[in-house]
């Protein structure tokens, strides 16, 4: 592992640069590969996004967003590997894990490019040449935005790499409501603001640009699918392909729907599971000492952050959702326990 600011010397001469971040991007994923993308541009390095999968609408508003590959559609995937195997570096944002990003990781794993992970995740896998990581910081936005400032190019950021590094902490910090907006992030948010970055439109774009579908979805979930267990203090949503069909649901529909259960007084755990044509997909949420991501890599092969976490098994929705019953009534003592308020929003 080389120290992070020998990168700045590489950096010195142009590059061949990929960057890719996990499997259906976030705001975070996203706002910190286009915000970085934009850097590496501007600063004469010649840089791909790719992405394993597409990701929301509501998110394309970032500037680079036309030229990003989505590896998994028609005829990306070929394309995506060969820059990746042509790559000088390959910039791994916002995932630990090379499995986070799919086939795509195979590709990554075998390049001979150096390696450089920036990420705020627990336990990263050691593949890489060059690490920022920090499981305190926010966001991965947070330590892109750092990381270029260590590197003395503050100058170089203009108000579109402001923006998407903007959204990218203000999502995972759950617009600066959540217990991991720190004193930092407020005075990182304040020179992105003083950059240029546009907090209201920014936020009125991921936050208050809903299709139709999407609000009867949300609330056909919130009165059809919302099942609550007071005495165990949790609580989950179940989502089935046919839920998704019947309101034309696309990539991002189900974006923050696990808070919903989450916020019901008294609930401790919150839980979404949506099901997909190989499996099921989940979304857990806690508050206080509860570690979710123990529980998501002991029962559903994931993983994330102790309030925040993930995975996807192979189960269908109901052997899986009878499975997460059971598991809510085993841990039904430590779900009481809800002194300490920590929550998180992004994986």
């Amino acid at each position: 592992m080389q120290d992070i600011l020998k990168l700045k010397e590489v950096l010195e001469t142009p590059q061949n640069i990929v960057i890719t971040t996990h499997q259906k991007p976030d705001a975070d994923a996203l706002g910190s590969s286009l915000g970085i993308y934009n850097y590496l541009i501007k600063t004469g390095h010649k840089a791909t996004v790719i992405t394993p999968t597409d990701y929301p609408k509501f998110l394309h508003w970032m500037k680079g967003n036309e030229n990003v590959i989505v590896f998994n559609e028609k005829g990306n995937e070929e394309k995506s590997k060969k820059l990746v195997a042509e790559a000088d570096l390959i910039f791994c944002l916002d995932f630990s894990n090379l499995k986070r990003i799919n086939e795509l990781g195979d590709a990554v794993g075998a390049s001979k490019a150096h390696k450089v992970l920036i990420d705020h995740h627990r336990d990263p896998d050691d593949f890489a040449e060059y690490v920022y990581h920090d499981v305190d910081s926010a966001s991965t936005a947070q330590l892109i935005f750092k990381l270029i400032k260590l590197f003395g190019d503050k100058e170089q950021v203009d108000s579109d790499t402001a923006d998407c590094l903007y959204a990218g902490i203000m999502t995972d910090t759950g617009s600066f409501k959540h217990p991991n907006t720190t004193q930092e992030v407020h005075e990182i948010v304040a020179e992105l603001i003083s950059l240029g970055a546009n907090n209201s439109e920014v936020s009125r774009l991921i936050y208050d640009t809903n299709s139709l579908d999407r609000l009867k979805f949300l609330g056909f979930a919130l009165s059809e699918r919302l099942k609550v267990f007071e005495k165990e203090h949790a609580a989950y949503f179940a989502i089935s392909m046919k839920d998704l069909e019947k309101f034309n649901s696309k990539n991002g529909d189900t974006e923050g729907l696990v808070n919903y259960a989450l916020s019901v007084d008294g609930i401790t755990m919150a839980a979404l599971f949506t099901e997909t044509e190989d499996g099921t997909k989940l979304s857990l949420r806690s508050i206080g000492d509860f570690e979710v991501n123990t529980l998501a890599g002991e029962y559903f092969k994931g993983g994330g952050h102790k309030n925040a976490a993930g995975g996807k098994v192979e189960k269908g929705l109901e052997e899986t959702v009878n499975l997460f019953e059971k598991i809510i009534k085993e841990y039904s003592s430590q779900l009481q326990n809800r002194e300490k308020i920590e929550v998180y929003e992004q994986l």
